[in-house]
């Protein structure tokens, strides 16, 4: 397409974003010409952006989908506005079909802590356990956690530093649990033929290659149902945990913001209303005026 592999060249370059969200982009700005047909991307006016997104409505695509495809298509019309002589950006203003808001799911403290204690001695037993510890003690994305090299890991502070999302950095705690259970992760992955393409990986399979995320969403699955966890588990269900946790015990939201590596502070105050639901629970069964009859 004309102007996408410049624009995807300005992304990786200038903005260094992952392969993934180019992945996302690239997809988004087909769709915008598979809808636009014949129509030069120049001559695209907002009334036409506004019949793709009730057309995107009409094939039944979420809210959340067409906001991600919007914002792909307002950047790309940016780009070419300030590299290519366009005049006009015609998504500028225009927002996706509101959705009813859905509040992400965690485990209570008692399932978190069931879920992530395994005792097994094997290998993958020992590997496994440091990962589920590693993403309830830190809050780690799927993403960070399979990229994690062993470097990234101070013990002696008791932290690791992650590489998140838009390449960037930061440094979150570990809890004893999961220093523990990484330290006999690494005395098993000793005895593993480690791979000359990720010679440090932190997480391994018995090849020596570097786990893929959706090796980890695989086991994460099967480990739900031998330790006797009863709900749809999956990577990102224990970093809604961690956080959840966290912001309950210490009412610090900016504390987890950085944690979690939110760049707006919105992002991270939706566990503000999973809090708010904890003590309602808590005033309902408490409080004698709020008993009902």
């Amino acid at each position: 397409m004309l102007h996408l592999d410049d624009y995807l060249q300005h992304l990786t370059f200038e903005r260094g974003l992952s392969a993934h969200t180019l992945k996302n982009y690239t997809r988004d700005i087909q769709l915008l010409q598979g809808l636009a047909q014949d129509t030069d991307f120049a001559a695209i006016q907002n009334t036409q952006i506004r019949r793709f997104i009730a057309a995107l409505h009409s094939r039944g695509l979420s809210s959340k989908t067409i906001a991600r495809a919007l914002s792909a298509w307002r950047g790309f019309f940016n780009y070419l506005i300030h590299h290519k002589g366009f005049t006009q950006n015609p998504v500028f203003g225009l927002r996706a079909p509101k959705s009813a808001k859905t509040l992400p799911q965690a485990l209570s403290t008692d399932q978190a802590v069931q879920f992530v204690d395994i005792q097994g001695e094997s290998l993958l037993d020992q590997r496994d356990h440091a990962i589920l510890e590693l993403f309830y003690s830190s809050g780690l994305r799927l993403s960070e956690l399979v990229n994690l090299d062993i470097d990234r890991l101070d013990f002696s502070e008791g932290t690791v530093t992650v590489t998140g999302k838009g390449n960037k950095t930061r440094i979150v705690p570990m809890g004893s649990h999961a220093i523990k259970a990484i330290q006999s992760w690494l005395q098993q992955r000793a005895l593993i033929k480690i791979s000359e393409a990720n010679p440090n990986a932190l997480f391994v399979t018995q090849q020596g290659m570097r786990i893929t995320p959706r090796a980890v969403q695989y086991r994460v699955k099967a480990w739900a149902i031998k330790q006797g966890i009863n709900t749809d588990m999956h990577p990102h269900l224990l970093r809604h945990s961690f956080a959840t946790h966290v912001l309950q015990s210490s009412q610090d939201l900016r504390a987890v913001q950085e944690m979690l590596g939110h760049t707006n502070i919105s992002t991270t105050q939706v566990y503000t209303h999973l809090d708010f639901q904890h003590l309602a629970k808590i005033y309902d069964n408490a409080h004698p005026r709020a008993k009902k009859k």
